[in-house]
């Protein structure tokens, strides 16, 4: 940091040379202030000081090349000279990186390496650098005809260039920038044979002329290809072969080699023919169309159409509808048509002309007063007669500005109402979206983002499409919910039940909260001996669970629902299972689907709930994966964007951190608790690992992967508790030091007055940490999988009322949906493969509701398994909500190396 300072205030010069890699980069200033004592070596720089060509010598602080560039590379601010070879130093890393390194001779016939071949974009980025630098950056004297003067900066540019280049494959960097072992022998080796290849591989790197191909258009419209040259220090000019004084037996000679590296036939003759130039059939122009000018650009050959030969023709589809409005999708229904529009440069064409062009037999059709070429898989797309869009493969398109005709993205451009529905769906400020305001019916005050949500909500509902409320947990979601129902209630139209599908210990929760936000409103319980859905009433909630749902849907789906409402609806994620199957059967004006994590492993999850709450949006799921998810899912920015711009409109997603929420909440700590392993565990966890490996080693297929998994569950067992390991039920058999630790947090927590949530991911565990509890006189309860429904409600009242000051949970049976406020400590015994669930847990603390600062405490035994895999989720955070969160088995495909790195005992520093 100190020398960055000390330099920000340095101008910068490059002083050449011959050898190349013996120029200098001088740092100096003009002030004559003090430089940096330990940057390069010590000297003088001579500059020009005005214009009658005075110099001034200036003390400088002098750096070879290499050195020079690393540094102005890492110049976080400084003089303009100094940036100016800061973009200069930049450039030719990465045109070395590029591999464009040529060998070539310095002036006493030693090898050096040159940048090169530049193509047009390098020789114009370099012209523009060089027209921007301060006369400071390149003010060193030169010998002209009139006196003593300054070189062209551009030449100057391509000295250092020349200079990094024949720096840098002699240092011990070169194979990480070039990837290879390059020509790095770090004394110059006299190559006096080499000179004559040298001399034409100079004249050739942006200084020469490069083989170009004009394709012309005759009168009668016979195309030709004709050979020449293109300038490389000015690409966009062509050259005449006499110009560039090079023979054209040499011109057909550079073709012919040409014709060898690629399937173009014209090239062939044009090696053969003694005019240079050669006629061009239909066929010849679809194939330099078709890839075949790409591949001549590979090769250096420049291609220049004719000003006669438009190539802009684009084509486009725009999606019309008849309907008159379209208060609702469906009022689309059989009204839409998709219609075909193209353009060329500057106007329209008409149908008659894009009849032609469909009908042309090749890739060259007149219009008016000049040529078009056209592409033969659009000339394909514009002869598809396509079939009438469903209305929500339509507003697909609107969303997206695209839709696929014979595997190709198609722009679309949309009018009418369908265009209105999209800006309604997009545009919060619309006029459709008028704002309801909080129902007097509901009981409380909506915070300003529910009421948001209530809004967005009842939007969707209005045009007959579904909705995902995608919040985190704990930010209010059932409030919201119940908001909408009842501000559906005051609408005639949309009055009736809702019926709401949760999981099983969600049931009370749901209860709880409309009587105490919607208390006149009536409250069924489907679930259990003796359910029935006799005279249902208008403004009625019926509630029920997913098992429940899946064996009543017939039941169910008699009843005339004004709303459907799917909480928690990753429960519902596998499209093939019973469970969606039953969603999907139950009728309903409107569909909502709540979830705080709407993709926990890829975007398969994110398909099924949408294509439950507004079926065909996506499309199939095999075409979704096509078109989106697996190219999402790498990365592909283009992709992820399209896909975004369809689901925005139809998932709200908000988070605690946004702004406008962030105040809401208290503060939340998180803590990670190391422990070392007790001598016990120390042994069991040894003896695993070895036994195990030994089997694991001589295992393959299936009978591999499961002993992967036995190892994995059975360390972590071990870091619960001996006794879990063993399958005891006496905690007092065997020590655990998370035990331990767990005593003396739930002692400090005790001395507080606080609650405390303990989760565990095992159901044994649970039990072993219940009656360690009890034996302490500490009061507790569990609360897992098969904990029966009234029992589960039983120990939330009276965990929320102050009885039981420790709750244990399952992580898997309470990960979602309770409201557990009372706690301002959670403790996470041994943890979970995915980040998502972990957060989940937490959340029935940290919610909308709570009024304490909460602390998480995470238990995590020290060198074990355990350490590693928080390790990985804490840096790898991303990739473990999509893969790590699939669970073990994403392990169970390691190497045995990689698998024994991964579990193997480390010793605890």
């Amino acid at each position: 940091m100190a020398v960055q300072a000390a330099l920000s205030d340095c101008d910068v010069v490059f002083c050449p040379s011959d050898p190349p890699r013996a120029g200098l980069v001088a740092f100096y200033r003009p002030d004559g202030g003090p430089l940096p004592d330990d940057l390069g070596d010590p000297g003088e720089v001579t500059l020009v000081a005005d214009a009658s060509g005075n110099s001034r010598v200036h003390t400088a602080r002098l750096l070879r090349p290499g050195h020079g560039a690393e540094v102005l590379t890492h110049l976080e601010s400084g003089t303009a000279s100094a940036s100016a070879w800061g973009l200069a130093a930049r450039k030719a890393l990465e045109l070395i990186a590029s591999g464009l390194l040529l060998p070539g001779l310095d002036a006493a016939g030693g090898d050096a390496w040159w940048v090169g071949p530049l193509g047009g974009p390098d020789v114009h980025y370099l012209r523009v650098l060089a027209a921007a630098m301060p006369t400071s950056a390149f003010a060193i004297p030169v010998d002209t005809e009139a006196g003593t003067g300054v070189p062209d900066p551009y030449r100057l540019l391509r000295a250092f260039l020349d200079a990094v280049a024949d720096a840098w494959p002699r240092s011990p960097a070169a194979r990480l920038i070039t990837g290879h072992d390059a020509f790095a022998v770090e004394d110059p080796v006299a190559l006096p044979e080499f000179a004559r290849p040298a001399a034409e591989l100079a004249r050739g790197r942006d200084d020469g002329w490069g083989p170009a191909l004009a394709i012309s258009l005759e009168p009668h419209g016979r195309a030709t290809a004709s050979a020449g040259f293109f300038d490389r220090a000015d690409p966009a000019r062509l050259v005449a072969p006499e110009e560039s004084r090079i023979a054209d037996t040499e011109l057909r000679r550079a073709f012919q080699q040409l014709a060898h590296r690629t399937d173009w036939k014209p090239l062939r003759d044009l090696g053969r023919s003694l005019s240079l130039s050669v006629p061009l059939e239909s066929h010849d122009l679809a194939d330099l169309l078709d890839g075949a000018e790409d591949d001549l650009r590979d090769l250096g050959v420049e291609i220049r159409w004719s000003d006669r030969i438009d190539r802009s023709l684009s084509a486009s589809l725009r999606l019309e509808s008849a309907a008159a409005d379209t208060a609702s999708l469906f009022a689309l229904e059989g009204l839409l048509d998709f219609k075909w529009r193209a353009a060329c440069a500057d106007r329209d064409l008409t149908e008659a002309e894009l009849d032609r062009i469909a009908a042309a037999s090749g890739p060259v059709v007149r219009l008016d007063d000049r040529w078009v070429l056209v592409d033969e898989s659009l000339a394909a797309r514009l002869r598809r007669h396509l079939a009438r869009p469903a209305p929500l493969e339509g507003l697909r398109a609107a969303l997206t500005g695209t839709t696929t005709v014979g595997g190709t993205a198609v722009p679309v451009d949309v009018a009418g109402p369908l265009a209105d529905l999209r800006d309604r769906l997009t545009d919060p400020d619309h006029p459709a979206n008028r704002p309801i305001g909080q129902p007097a019916a509901l009981q409380g005050v909506l915070r300003d983002y529910q009421l948001r949500g209530l809004n967005w909500l009842n939007s969707r509902a209005a045009t007959g499409l579904g909705s995902c409320l995608a919040d985190d947990m704990g930010l209010g979601k059932t409030i919201t919910l119940i908001g909408l129902h009842l501000h559906r209630q005051s609408e005639g139209a949309t009055s009736g039940p809702t019926l709401v599908v949760c999981p099983a210990s969600l049931l009370a929760n749901w209860a709880a909260e409309i009587a105490k936000f919607a208390p006149a409103s009536s409250v069924r319980r489907f679930h259990g001996p003796g359910r029935d859905l006799d005279n249902v009433g208008k403004d009625e909630f019926v509630i029920t669970t997913y098992a429940t749902m899946r064996r009543d849907a017939k039941a169910l789906a008699g009843v005339e629902w004004s709303l459907v409402c799917a909480d928690e609806a990753q429960h519902a994620k596998n499209p093939a299972a019973e469970t969606a199957k039953a969603l999907r059967a139950i009728p309903s004006g409107a569909r909502v689907a709540l979830t705080g994590t709407p993709v926990e492993n890829n975007l398969t999850d994110l398909w099924a709930i949408l294509d439950w709450t507004t079926p065909g949006l996506l499309g199939t799921l095999t075409a979704f994966r096509d078109a989106y998810g697996r190219a999402a899912e790498r990365g592909d920015p283009e992709t992820a964007a399209r896909l975004a711009a369809m689901l925005r409109p139809f998932m709200l997603r908000r988070l605690k951190t946004d702004p406008g929420i962030a105040p809401e909440l208290p503060a939340k700590t998180i803590t990670d608790h190391p422990v070392a392993l007790t001598r016990e565990q120390t042994a069991l966890y040894r003896r695993v690992v070895k036994d195990t490996m030994k089997t694991i080693a001589e295992a393959a297929g299936i009978e591999r992967r499961g002993l992967v998994l036995k190892l994995l569950t059975e360390l972590k067992q071990i870091c619960n508790h001996p006794a879990q390991f063993k399958k005891e039920a006496d905690p007092a058999a065997g020590k655990s030091a998370k035990l331990e630790l767990l005593d003396e947090l739930l002692d400090i927590t005790a001395a507080e007055g606080a609650s405390s949530l303990v989760f565990t991911q095992y159901a044994q565990m649970g039990h072993l940490l219940l009656e360690h509890l009890r034996r302490k006189g500490v009061e507790a309860e569990f609360l897992y999988g098969s904990t029966p429904v009234k029992r589960r409600e039983a120990m939330v009242e009276r965990f929320q009322a102050g009885e039981i000051p420790v709750l244990i949970l399952s992580l898997k049976a309470a990960g979602v949906g309770l409201n557990l406020t009372r706690a301002s400590h959670v403790v996470h015994f041994d943890r979970w493969w995915n980040p998502a669930a972990e957060d989940q847990a937490t959340d029935r603390a940290y919610r909308i509701g709570q009024t304490q600062a909460v602390q998480v405490h995470r238990l995590v035994c020290e060198g074990t398994l355990e350490a590693k895999i928080a390790a990985l989720l804490e840096t790898k955070r991303a990739l473990a909500e999509s893969v790590v969160g699939s669970g073990e088995a994403a392990l169970t495909e390691l190497t045995d190396e990689q698998l024994h790195d991964l579990v193997r005992l480390e010793e605890a520093r």
